[in-house]
């Protein structure tokens, strides 16, 4: 199925009208700028809240998102990097936040069809999981249901500022100034997951999850593309944090919520190989799904 031009160029036709390079690189910057003065403010209403005595403590634990409060903190500082996307897109390109979802009956159309494509390709792994691993609980069901619609809000936050970023704000400029996929899909992607480099909990498997999280950004930056709304990336990277941080954990971040423990770390190369090779696999088969079901926009 060959990209169509009309969808495509109506997604990027709103950024074409200021598509310099420094009205980008200066949007970068006040978008970081936003971000930081949001989880400072959220730092200093937390030291309010808790006293200096124990921030040292509160702030390391939702760094981690060891807990089911710290978790749901850990997911709403991204608001502050949606808001700094939209403060980049109103101040120096003029143009309404709007234009970086596409159109609302599209994007709530491809959110609903992209989570459901996911799901009905995650659940035979998931029963596959419960049937060949040996999982251990590790919140209580009680604990998760309580939590659970402040999760689900804090994921739509977290997985929307991201596609905001790197399929809307990033792929739109970028495609308006080059013509080349290499610029405006491929390197939107490798900063995608050069940005969850963390050798810290990875270990050696550390590059392995940059290229697999680089190559999800990939086939969420051509089903932009391709769909001429972040609508199907929201939903598919929404649903694939849910399974990710609310059902499984690994134990070494993001932990506070979810219902069961792999028998594994993601630091252990050997162990993981095995899974990230069907889990490329899957993303390739969803892909294509997604694909099938875009056909003929």
């Amino acid at each position: 199925m060959m990209l169509s031009p009309l969808v495509f160029d109506r997604f990027v036709a709103p950024a074409r009208l200021r598509p310099q390079l420094w009205r980008l690189v200066l949007g970068l910057i006040v978008l970081m700028g936003v971000y930081i003065g949001w989880m400072a403010l959220m730092g200093g209403a937390l030291w309010v809240v808790q006293g200096s005595d124990n921030l040292d403590q509160a702030l390391a634990s939702i760094g981690t998102g060891s807990t089911p409060g710290a978790l749901i903190l850990l997911l709403l500082t991204f608001a502050g990097m949606a808001l700094g996307t939209f403060a980049a897109t109103r101040w120096l390109h003029k143009r309404p936040v709007a234009s970086l979802f596409g159109p609302r009956a599209v994007v709530l159309r491809d959110f609903a069809m992209g989570l459901g494509i996911f799901a009905a390709f995650a659940l035979p792994g998931i029963v596959w999981f419960f049937f060949t691993l040996d999982l251990t609980a590790n919140a209580p069901w009680r604990i998760w249901l309580l939590f659970l619609p402040l999760a689900l809000v804090g994921l739509l936050i977290q997985t929307g500022a991201e596609e905001l970023v790197f399929r809307g704000y990033l792929q739109q400029q970028l495609a308006a100034r080059f013509a080349s996929r290499w610029v405006w899909m491929v390197l939107p992607s490798v900063v995608f997951g050069l940005v969850h480099y963390a050798p810290a909990e990875m270990g050696d498997s550390v590059w392995l999850m940059v290229f697999v999280t680089g190559f999800f950004g990939l086939i969420m930056a051509d089903l932009t593309a391709r769909s001429g709304a972040i609508g199907m990336a929201w939903g598919l990277h929404f649903a694939n944090n849910f399974f990710a941080i609310l059902i499984f954990t690994t134990g070494e971040a993001l932990d506070g919520l979810a219902l069961y423990r792999l028998p594994f770390s993601v630091s252990d190369t050997d162990a993981i190989l095995p899974l990230l090779a069907i889990d490329l696999l899957g993303m390739v088969l969803v892909w294509a799904a997604c694909r099938f079901a875009l056909r003929g926009r």
